[in-house]
């Protein structure tokens, strides 16, 4: 098992190195310029040069590309150019807002998205399997955002049920409206997994052996979740990890402060040690989701190991 965990480690290197890459380049191809945002439009030449240097885009791509991963290697992401606080200051309070959201989504999406996926998947009627992935595609194709607005004006509007925007105290009910939101479409995708790995499983020889040998319905869906487990944690460990960083309409719909909401921020005032800091972030953070549901998999299934 160490040995499989070392070279899960070392596959991750330098995936993170051209995580740092893409991340460091995107940001500088971006049009306009970043120092404007904390410029007057009447600058001085020698006061623009100077807050260019004090930020080091004064130097070459290559020098500032060394410059920049010498500092987040010891954990300096830079300094906000709208707030003037550090990056990790503004950062580490969205990824937990962030989290709180993704962990109640992927919560909600992984109960019902195994529930229809087990029942459309395991049944013999062919107008639940019919149903349940109609229901399944019927998510995925809903747009988070319009979704996100058509529940703020049926439960905040007319209704007033529950709140439309903000994080509160945080309390659960400024939680569910943006958490079902977020839900939808990864339900949707494993609905349709589940679906399809119970399905297969089901026709498999060893399912009809259980039967033979007396094992009851209850006993055989047991044995059929489990070899279906790996398949459908791997779904869902992408799920969540996307959801951390893929959140940005949501959170603007529901104006939650997270990780999406900061980035939308950071493009409209060009704030780029924000824009640099939060996508590396995010991005390891899914390399890093991705590994560990690896290590869950080699845990569930040990073929995964052998392979």
């Amino acid at each position: 098992m160490l040995r499989y965990v070392l070279r899960r480690l070392l596959y991750t290197l330098p995936i993170a190195i051209g995580v740092s890459l893409v991340c460091f380049a995107l940001v500088h191809l971006a049009p306009g310029d970043p120092i404007s945002a904390v410029l007057p439009e009447n600058a001085s030449p020698a006061v623009i040069q100077e807050v260019r240097a004090a930020y080091g885009f004064d130097k070459p791509l290559p020098a500032q590309y060394f410059i920049w991963l010498k500092r987040v290697l010891t954990g300096d992401l830079g300094t906000s150019i709208k707030t003037g606080r550090p990056v990790l200051w503004e950062i580490v309070p969205a990824i937990r807002n962030s989290m709180l959201l993704a962990a109640a989504a992927i919560a909600l999406a992984f109960a019902g998205g195994c529930l229809l996926g087990t029942l459309a998947g395991y049944t013999r009627r062919p107008t639940v399997d019919r149903a349940v992935t109609a229901l399944a595609v019927t998510g995925v194709s809903l747009p988070h955002y319009w979704l996100g607005m058509v529940l703020i004006v049926l439960f905040s509007v007319q209704l007033r049920l529950l709140p439309a925007t903000g994080m509160g105290a945080p309390d659960i009910a400024h939680l569910i409206l943006p958490a079902v939101t977020l839900a939808v479409i990864p339900m949707g995708i494993l609905a349709r997994s589940v679906r399809a790995s119970v399905g297969e499983i089901r026709r498999q020889e060893f399912v009809q052996t259980l039967y033979a040998k007396g094992l009851g319905g209850g006993q055989v869906l047991a044995h059929v979740a489990k070899n279906a487990a790996p398949a459908v944690m791997a779904v869902m460990g992408l799920q969540f990890a996307q959801m951390l960083g893929g959140s940005i309409l949501v959170e603007t719909v529901f104006a939650w402060p997270g990780t999406g909401f900061l980035l939308n921020a950071a493009i409209f005032t060009r704030d780029l040690p924000i824009l640099q800091g939060t996508i590396l972030v995010l991005a390891m953070l899914f390399v890093f989701t991705n590994l560990i549901v690896d290590m869950l998999q080699m845990l569930v299934d040990p073929r995964v190991k052998r392979a």
